[in-house]
């Protein structure tokens, strides 16, 4: 697996995907799920989650329409705080995915008395992680996340 070819689609996915904010784009499933999708030269993402709050999902990256890599996470805002606002400082956290770390946002990201701070292990072949957002100080949203390359050998 070429994961530098990796990195770049999961950059260039999550700029298209949730960090777009085009949720009219998103679909609705029957289960009640959404999904988001996108498509590149032989690669493809599937993104889907249940929520709300709080939520919950999966990604899957397919290469040449066989699975390559996939996360989990799950997260929600905290009682009380504005989660229209929360995931307005997600989505700009998300637009600034780092290079080396493909999978959610950088490790800090400052907008007025927002705070997003993100600490994962690992690296894209396996990984796991936290993000948080304050306001003020004060946890607002908490998120956790882990993945990695899948289906690399032949299992049972």
């Amino acid at each position: 697996m070429n994961t530098l070819s990796l990195n770049q689609f999961l950059i260039e996915a999550n700029q298209a995907g949730y960090a777009s904010g085009q949720e009219k784009e998103w679909q609705k499933e029957v289960d009640g799920s959404t999904s988001i999708n996108f498509a590149k030269d032989n690669w493809e993402v599937h993104d889907n989650y249940f929520g709300g709050e709080p939520y919950g999902g999966r990604m899957i990256v397919f290469y040449k329409k066989q699975p390559v890599w996939m996360m989990i996470y799950y997260g929600w805002v905290v009682e009380g705080a504005e989660a229209e606002q929360v995931y307005k400082i997600l989505r700009s956290a998300l637009k600034q995915m780092p290079d080396e770390a493909p999978f959610r946002g950088p490790n800090e990201l400052l907008e007025g008395d927002y705070a997003y701070r993100n600490i994962w292990s690992g690296g894209v072949e396996r990984f796991s992680g936290e993000e948080q957002i304050t306001e003020a100080s004060k946890v607002i949203y908490q998120a956790n996340y882990l993945g990695g390359l899948v289906d690399q050998k032949r299992g049972v």
